[in-house]
């Protein structure tokens, strides 16, 4: 995507989202991807349950969506991609360190990622071929743990997502989204209602959502905070990339109320059909990252016309995916853009992001029993810390005068004043107090 397109003017001006509509959609398809449907219900079965769901709820109401609000204001006030905002917002000898410490947390989120996503595009392949029942089970099992297959469809699918990233914002990005997002909806949806008729799936799923507060420790709120973090997109990097691309007059509040409300129905619609089919075919919540190419193809299988439903599901969920990771290349590809000028350009940084993520994907997909560790650390742990600098750049790095013209749009002065306050102390206190909280009982400290 060209960072920048002529001005009336003739001056270069930043590219923008082309309307509200739009920049809702580019950040909800972020905002949703594999996160969702992948991450969350793993997590969740990880962590608690149903007491790790209603954190993560308050986690995404009071936290995440004021922390989305700050980085896409850092992101808008200095016009710039996360190495220049960070420089902005602390000087260069901080700042710099800390945007090129956001672009490689998302660069290592994206090395396995990319290989959870070309499982799901190789899952899709198989059902639309073979189909899921008992006489091919077996088979899938087989061609999912092939390491080398699964690297060449994880390879394919990012030379795909550099090329869309190369077209630009609206031939790219905002294409896919609009066309991509209602189609996934509307399936998924139709999931739920397949998975909670299946032979006592309520009762089990009412059981399952009975809260048991007595597990919601530090290692939960970590996770919870970690998922919102992850599936939301705050790590200061995307939101403040894609805060760069919001219009002067795009009102903050609502657009990110809507995008946690959209992330969050996501996450509960995953649940909604993920949780059920677990319980019912007797399998593990807590089985880690393969807990849904484990479930999916018992669910298709026992489900009426599941054969038909496999391959176009996993198939529109796998193009979803893509907007996630197109977003992730935009933000690495157009902050280095920006950092380095004239010096290399975004197709020298296209390709060159390519072939390292290429290079460092090939030892994930050939153990991947380490993906789960890479996505506590990365996917939650260092998203987190860029969150949290992001929020301290904006409200004291930059100032509160700053924040406040960001955010003040739409907002009545009081509204706007509280607002302000939330960003500036209690949300960086929060993420401080998680962080640390979940280091000093990992550790054995507490």
């Amino acid at each position: 995507m060209p960072v920048f397109s002529e001005g009336e003017s003739g001056k270069q001006a930043r590219s923008q989202f082309s309307s509200r509509l739009t920049t809702l959609l580019a950040m909800a398809a972020f905002a949703v991807g594999v996160g969702n449907v992948w991450r969350f219900p793993y997590t969740m079965g990880q962590n608690g349950g149903s007491a790790f769901l209603l954190v993560y709820l308050v986690f995404v109401l009071l936290l995440a969506v004021p922390a989305l609000i700050a980085e896409w204001s850092l992101g808008r006030a200095s016009q710039a991609g996360p190495v220049n905002a960070f420089r902005s917002a602390f000087g260069g000898k901080l700042g710099i360190p800390l945007g090129l410490i956001a672009l490689f947390t998302i660069f290592m989120a994206l090395s396995y990622y990319c290989i959870v996503v070309g499982n799901i595009l190789w899952s899709a392949w198989f059902a639309l071929t073979q189909g899921f029942h008992d006489d091919t089970m077996a088979a899938y099992q087989a061609g999912l743990g092939n390491n080398g297959v699964q690297y060449l469809w994880g390879a394919a699918l990012t030379l795909f997502c550099l090329w869309m990233v190369h077209r630009g914002l609206k031939r790219g990005i905002e294409a896919m989204n609009s066309i991509l997002m209602p189609i996934f909806g509307v399936v998924a949806i139709y999931m739920v209602f397949v998975a909670l008729n299946l032979d006592g799936a309520i009762p089990k799923l009412l059981d399952f959502l009975k809260p048991d507060f007595s597990q919601a420790g530090p290692e939960t709120w970590f996770a919870a905070m970690g998922q919102a973090c992850f599936s939301i997109g705050i790590s200061g990097a995307v939101g403040v990339m894609y805060g760069s691309y919001l219009r002067k007059d795009e009102k903050l509040f609502p657009t990110a109320a809507a995008t946690g409300l959209i992330d969050t129905g996501a996450a509960l619609v995953a649940s909604m059909f993920v949780v059920p089919a677990v319980l019912v075919f007797g399998l593990d919540m807590a089985a880690g990252p393969g807990l849904l190419f484990n479930t999916l193809p018992e669910l298709f299988n026992a489900m009426p016309g599941g054969r038909w439903l496999a391959g176009p599901f996993l198939a529109a969920w796998a193009l979803v995916a893509l907007l996630t990771i197109m977003a992730a290349f935009e933000t690495i590809v157009g902050a280095l853009a920006d950092f380095s000028g004239e010096k290399f350009g975004r197709s020298q940084w296209i390709w060159s992001i390519g072939i390292a993520l290429l290079a460092v994907m090939l030892p994930i997909a050939y153990n991947p029993q380490i993906i789960g560790t890479l996505d506590t650390v990365f996917g939650s742990g260092m998203f987190m810390f860029g969150c949290l600098m992001a929020v301290i750049g904006i409200g004291w790095g930059m100032g509160k005068a700053v924040l406040h013209a960001q955010v003040s749009f739409g907002l009545g002065d009081r509204t706007t004043a509280w607002l302000v306050f939330w960003i500036r102390w209690v949300v960086p206190a929060a993420l401080l107090a998680i962080l640390v909280s979940f280091v000093l009982t990992t550790t054995g400290v507490i």
